[in-house]
């Protein structure tokens, strides 16, 4: 339920943008193995072309892999991330990778836990509510600005989000400005906790756990059973904040995702 739901609002975010960003950013979608694969060919920081979503209606194989490889250079894909959960890599995983040239990358938590065992703690002073079509391009923007990306072509993909009927954007407003943001993804009884973001000016006020607590509740009114999220591995000896936030609020690390690059000036087999 964790990957589908990641899979779905990945997809849902790229599918939904509005087609004049789609074409600048040279944006193609498809599904292939019970998974999805997302191309941003004009990807301007190397995140949003990703694979993910595998293994659980088919079998993470030679030949998936190579549909999946195809699909990317069909687009002019310059270099895709290809996410699968640990429990359905397969024993041959390392040989069927050495055939693309796939090589390991980052690694990310994956964290959930029963929509009633979420409990967040302390809010912040600011102001924290759902965000409305008016608000949404002001939204998008620093939410991107939050994870260090530019707005351009970005910005319209992110606002789409907003009015989608599974995503629950929400804001955090110091007076009238918006100075952090994230979303809620309903599929089914999950939840999935995306994009949650705040302004550097505005960090350490408690914003990330008065939008955790906001959108569990949002979960909870949509009678989801359960809440996930995903969020970088700290390196040994550091700190990531946003796990710290997520454990605190009562999610648990149930595995740590390799991620898998791919680059287009890899072999097409072996």
């Amino acid at each position: 339920m964790a990957e589908a739901a990641e899979a779905d609002f990945m997809y849902a975010y790229e599918t939904a943008t509005p087609p004049v960003d789609r074409e600048r950013l040279g944006i193609t979608t498809s599904r292939i193995g019970g998974g999805v694969v997302l191309s941003m060919r004009n990807d301007p920081v190397a995140y949003w072309s990703k694979a993910l979503g595998f293994g659980f209606a088919e079998p993470v194989t030679r030949e998936l892999v190579d549909r999946i490889v195809a699909f990317y250079r069909a687009q002019g894909t310059p270099e895709a991330v290809i996410q699968i959960a640990p429990s359905v890599l397969p024993a041959e995983w390392d040989d069927i990778r050495a055939a693309y040239e796939i090589e390991p990358t980052t690694s990310w938590v994956k964290l959930a836990a029963p929509i009633t065992e979420v409990t967040p703690g302390a809010g912040t002073r600011l102001r924290v509510g759902p965000v409305g079509e008016s608000d949404a391009e002001e939204w998008a923007q620093v939410l991107l600005r939050g994870f260090g990306m530019p707005t351009e072509g970005l910005a319209g993909m992110v606002a789409a989000s907003v009015g989608h009927p599974q995503f629950h954007p929400y804001g955090v407003w110091d007076g009238a400005d918006l100075v952090g943001g994230a979303n809620l993804f309903v599929r089914g009884p999950v939840g999935a906790l995306n994009s949650g973001a705040t302004l550097p000016s505005h960090r350490n006020l408690g914003v990330q756990s008065a939008l955790i607590a906001a959108r569990a509740e949002a979960a909870r009114a949509a009678g989801c059973r359960w809440l996930i999220a995903e969020t970088g591995q700290p390196a040994e000896g550091t700190k990531n904040q946003s796990l710290a936030n997520l454990e605190r609020a009562g999610l648990r690390v149930r595995y740590v995702r390799r991620n898998w690059r791919w680059r287009a000036d890899a072999p097409s087999d072996a």
